[in-house]
């Protein structure tokens, strides 16, 4: 598995090899989960949620996002889609 920097930073994959956004990465890589959902970032706050497997974390994530976005979205997978990130079992990044 990669690591949580990463993956929250993974812009797409090119085969078993995650494609990483190393200026988004180096800028906001520490930042939490909530941090970087009031930074505006909700695709790398949910893929930071996502990493994390916390529930409670993923619920303040949804409620925040639901807040700002006007939406009713009520589970990750829901937002999965949206945002078009899943879990995956890679084994090398090429960070760009």
């Amino acid at each position: 598995m990669i690591s949580r920097e990463d993956f929250v930073f993974t812009i797409g994959y090119e085969g078993a090899t995650a494609v990483i956004d190393g200026r988004a990465k180096k800028e906001c890589g520490q930042l939490s989960t909530m941090a970087l959902a009031e930074a505006g970032l909700f695709r790398a706050a949910f893929a930071s949620a996502l990493y994390s497997g916390d529930e409670s974390e993923m619920r303040a994530f949804i409620d925040f996002f639901n807040a700002k976005a006007g939406t009713s979205y009520e589970t990750g997978e829901q937002l999965s889609r949206l945002f078009g990130v899943n879990l995956e079992k890679v084994s090398k990044v090429l960070v760009l």
